[in-house]
């Protein structure tokens, strides 16, 4: 089993991507999918968040928005945070692993795959990347994000630029999206073709 690590900065269309590689048959873990089962209603975490960060939960889980609020520009506050989600999305993604064991090539979409130190758990590394325009445009419009969140956001990433220096693969998304979905493509025939040789 070749396991792909694919990442790449908010904002970059990786949810696509990802959505590209199941269409074509391989299996996606999707590490933020399972932070949101993790902190929805009666999630695991949610007791634990709570107790962390009082006033951030409610009926249908954590609050999002709430716990953003209190960890953004907080490091300590972030890393405390971090310390509950990561073991436990680890725990998914090794279930994710055993029940896939027989595929020839797995997806791990990890959004900080490179922040998070998952790179050296993958064997090859995929980064969705547009251009900064693009990118910005796409941020800009989703429900309740502001011009200084994404530079929050932004500031607690790695650059693109160096994502992309770090990849196996570089997966554009910036143009059309058959352009996308045929880079895809060729990744899924390289290292199907790599893991049956």
């Amino acid at each position: 089993m070749i396991k792909l690590g694919l990442t790449g900065s908010i904002g970059m269309g990786k949810s696509t991507v990802a959505e590209m590689f199941a269409a074509e048959g391989v299996p996606v873990f999707d590490a933020d999918a399972a932070v949101h089962r993790l902190q929805g209603p009666e999630g695991a975490l949610v007791a634990e968040i709570e107790a962390r960060f009082p006033g951030t939960t409610g009926p249908g889980g954590v609050d999002r928005t709430a716990l953003a609020e209190r960890v953004l520009g907080e490091r300590q506050a972030l890393q405390n945070l971090e310390a509950l989600i990561h073991p436990a999305v680890a725990r998914e993604r090794e279930a994710f692993l055993r029940a896939h064991k027989d595929s020839p090539l797995v997806v791990l979409d990890i959004p900080l795959l490179f922040e998070a130190g998952g790179a050296a758990k993958v064997d090859k590394i995929a980064v969705v990347s547009a251009p900064a325009e693009v990118q910005c445009a796409r941020v800009l419009a989703r429900p309740g994000m502001t011009a200084e969140k994404f530079e929050k956001i932004l500031k607690l990433q790695m650059p693109d630029e160096e994502k992309r220096a770090r990849a196996d693969f570089v997966v554009p998304t910036g143009g059309p999206p058959e352009e996308t979905r045929a880079s895809v493509r060729r990744i899924v025939a390289c290292l199907t073709g790599a893991a049956d040789s």
